[in-house]
């Protein structure tokens, strides 16, 4: 139950967000505009997870993509939309603070 639920969360092996980010990743910040405003990683993009299908288009597709919100749900949900869209190098970075931290 735990493994299915980490896969569909967007949870698996540890991912060194760190190296992404020297790769030349973009960090997406789905949370809504408020929420950015209070605070969010320096160089991070926001789009919101309502408008992410829409606004991603300005991304290119072979680009490396971090996704993250306030929990790491809506981020999970943008990673697998993104992953729909045919973004193959898409990774849920979670909780935007914990990110910051990482990179």
């Amino acid at each position: 139950m735990i493994a299915l639920l980490k896969k569909i969360l967007g949870f698996g092996a540890a991912t060194n967000y760190k190296e992404l980010m020297q790769q030349s990743a973009v960090i997406i910040d789905v949370r809504s505009p408020a929420e950015f405003k209070q605070g969010h990683i320096k160089g991070a993009v926001n789009m919101p997870l309502n408008e992410i299908v829409n606004q991603v288009s300005k991304i290119k597709k072979d680009r490396i993509i971090i996704t993250c919100c306030a929990s790491g749900m809506r981020s999970a949900s943008a990673k697998n939309l993104l992953k729909n869209s045919g973004y193959e190098k898409v990774y849920n970075g979670g909780n935007w603070s914990s990110l910051e931290r990482k990179i």
